[in-house]
């Protein structure tokens, strides 16, 4: 795909995630919005069972904090050993550590409370947007985007795009599904997080298309 073309992809892809976002965040106040929710929370509650609980307990906690700086520290330190591309190690810190931010921002402005009616687990804190979706959100993309780059065969970044998408829809339906957020909470942090991955991801690309021309024997 031509260089200008990515750019102006991810570029698009930004601003579309922010208006979507937008959308969002002006509904979770309304009735439209709540019955939404309520009737997705019912659905994905209604398959509940131990076995099931047990299975979405397990990816939020892959999804947690800890669980998520330990993948991020081994992430860069096999990409640093490896692949020694300091610009992706970059692109992965401003990614992952910069969507743990804008949600702590956005959770402030917003303070939507937690879903109370059924919790299996207990958390605190502000519910909009999810942190665990966000977050998630950026890690896996990070390492999608990261490793498509690396990986020679089609299979093999097939592969990863699939876990990669798989990881993200079952962490954040394992946080309704627990009943500490609303389905819009999760909703909403994908299209958080998939602003600022897109965002990160154009200004790298329009740098390292730039960086090249400055480079290159025949650039200006």
């Amino acid at each position: 795909m031509n260089a200008k073309l990515k750019v102006t992809i991810f570029l698009i892809l930004s601003i579309t995630s922010v208006l979507c976002f937008t959308i969002v965040a002006s509904l979770i106040r309304g009735r439209w919005i709540a019955q939404v929710d309520s009737s997705v929370i019912s659905a994905i509650q209604g398959m509940e069972s131990p076995w099931l609980t047990s299975v979405m307990k397990g990816f939020t906690f892959i999804g947690s904090t800890p669980v998520v700086i330990v993948i991020s520290v081994t992430c860069l330190l096999l990409f640093f050993k490896f692949l020694n591309h300091r610009l992706e190690l970059i692109l992965f810190v401003a990614l992952v550590a910069g969507t743990a931010i804008l949600n702590q921002l956005l959770k402030i402005s917003f303070q939507r409370e937690r879903p109370s009616l059924h919790r299996l687990i207990q958390e605190s804190g502000y519910s909009f947007p999810s942190g665990h979706s966000m977050v998630v959100f950026a890690l896996y993309a990070a390492l999608a985007f990261l490793l498509w780059r690396h990986v020679p065969t089609r299979r093999g970044r097939t592969a990863v795009i699939l876990i990669s998408i798989m990881m993200i829809l079952l962490i954040g339906i394992s946080r309704i599904y627990l009943g500490v957020h609303y389905p819009s909470d999760v909703v909403g942090a994908y299209f958080a997080s998939g602003f600022w991955f897109t965002f990160s991801v154009w200004i790298f690309q329009w740098y390292m298309e730039n960086r090249f021309k400055r480079t290159s024997p025949t650039g200006n």
